[in-house]
Order: structure tokens, then sequence, then C-alpha cells
């Protein structure tokens, strides 16, 4: 089963959840706003990505973060505080990221 990890109201989403509901793909949404993130998953995802990777250091929530992680541990405390901070879409099956982001192309080839 596919994870949605992600905020509703994010442009981004809304493009990958039209493009996998219109391909019948189908997901678990995970709404961090509502269900946040546990420290489990963040320490997951570092395994497989560098914390640098995981934050939208673009997002009005980093912008607006008064100290800026600069390590893996006061990054996974940035991410549960304001989860909003997570680059997104991330969708994850069976524990690994498959995609993060949303590029119609990119998931033709992770989807096919």
């Amino acid at each position: 089963m596919l994870t949605l990890f992600a905020i509703p109201n994010c442009d981004t989403v809304k493009k990958a959840r039209v493009w996998l509901d219109g391909k019948g793909i189908s997901y678990q949404f995970h709404d961090y706003k509502k269900e946040g993130i546990d420290r489990k998953t963040i320490e997951n995802w570092l395994k497989q990505k560098p914390w640098d990777e995981l934050i939208n250091k673009a997002s009005t929530t980093w912008k607006a973060l008064e100290v800026k992680p600069e390590n893996a541990e006061e990054a996974i405390a940035a991410m549960i505080d304001n989860p909003s901070v997570i680059r997104r879409p991330l969708i994850e099956s069976d524990g690994k990221i498959i995609a993060q982001g949303f590029k119609a192309d990119k998931y033709e080839e992770i989807f096919k």
C-alpha cells in the first residue's frame, strides 16, 4: 500500500493526488496537519535520504523558522514540530520512499 504524506491544501499535493486518482492508483493519505509525523518515520526516511533533501527550503514554514536545522537531529525536531517544512508530497511504499515532490513524467516512470 502506498502512503502519500502531505498537507491537503498544497498545490503540488493536489496535482499529485489528481494524477494518482486519474491513473487509478490507490494510496492512503497521511495529513501532517491532522496526524503529525513521528520520529520513527523520519528516522526511516533519513536512512534513505539526507535530511536536507527531506526539507523544503523554499517553503514559508522553513523561512519562518527562527533557528534553521544544521544537522539530522535538529532536522528531526523541526520536522516533528513543523511538518509543513517536509518536502511534499512524499510517497512511501513498504517503508521506502518512492517519490518526493510531483512531476508527471517522473510519476509515469515510477508507476508504470
